[in-house]
């Protein structure tokens, strides 16, 4: 269902998103507390009848704040993106979850264990994220809970955690953003994963590389979409597939996609608002 045309209107001149903290969110499965950052639009309180989709994003500290980063001053300018796309109609106004990394950040992020680089605590982080902090979430905010109106994004070894998790709760995220994915991990174990998992539904999948990363990154990734093709995804349809050329490895890179993304994963048009 589209936005109406006194909704477009009213997000016109709403105003920015707002920030919002939580610091030191607990979980029973992972050892490491670690901070939430969260984005509301600016139509949140104007409009209290109103109930919002969440974009869940991994390593949040480098998505809001050029100071808070992995490296200072490069940052995924997810706020203002977002500002500029719901004040022109372009996407759905939506709640956008930033959860900080750890230092545990390579365990927690790989579903498997590397004989050399450990890793592998995937599974607890996502009981951690689906049975813990996405409850809390939707208890302090006004969230839509299906998994159409959830997503789930990250890059590199987030985007990796993405992919993985993805395939593992259909039924809770039902879009992925998957930026850059470490699919080499563990001898792109994840490929095996992705051919040989039965899932009861097929989640929107935004999927990315680029050419000036590491040297087989655009072939793994690559790889990742032929097997989702197999799968079942069609391109253009429930999975969007785009190779940046010229593109790096880092925020700032990653800063660009994050507008397109939006717009494929939250369009205005599938509004339940």
């Amino acid at each position: 269902m589209p936005l109406s045309a006194d909704l477009v209107e009213q997000l016109a001149a709403a105003g920015p998103g707002q920030l919002q903290k939580h610091e030191q969110f607990r979980s029973r499965f992972l050892s490491k507390k670690r901070d939430l950052i969260v984005y509301v639009p600016g139509i949140y309180d104007q409009r209290p009848d109103l109930n919002f989709p969440v974009l869940y994003l991994e390593d949040g500290q480098n998505l809001f704040d050029p100071n808070t980063s992995f490296i200072h001053g490069m940052y995924w300018h997810v706020g203002e993106t977002a500002d500029a796309l719901i004040a022109q109609g372009a996407i759905q106004p939506l709640i956008i979850v930033g959860i900080y990394n750890t230092e545990k950040r390579l365990n927690e992020y790989t579903p498997t264990r590397d004989k050399k680089l450990g890793g592998g605590r995937a599974d607890k982080y996502g009981r951690m994220l689906v049975e813990e902090l996405k409850p809390f979430i939707e208890s302090k905010y006004r969230a839509l809970r299906g998994p159409e109106f959830t997503g789930l994004g990250g890059s590199s070894l987030g985007g990796l955690l993405t992919v993985y998790l993805g395939l593992r709760y259909p039924d809770t995220f039902g879009k992925l953003a998957v930026l850059s994915p470490s699919v080499w991990w563990n001898q792109r174990a994840i490929l095996d994963f992705a051919a040989r998992t039965q899932i009861s539904s097929r989640p929107r999948i935004w999927l990315d590389v680029g050419t000036k990363e590491d040297t087989h990154t655009v072939a793994n990734v690559t790889a990742l979409n032929d097997t989702l093709v197999q799968k079942g995804w069609r391109d253009g349809h429930d999975i969007h597939f785009q190779v940046f050329d010229g593109a790096l490895h880092n925020e700032d890179a990653w800063a660009k996609r994050v507008g397109p993304l939006l717009e494929f994963l939250f369009p205005a048009a599938e509004s339940a608002v």
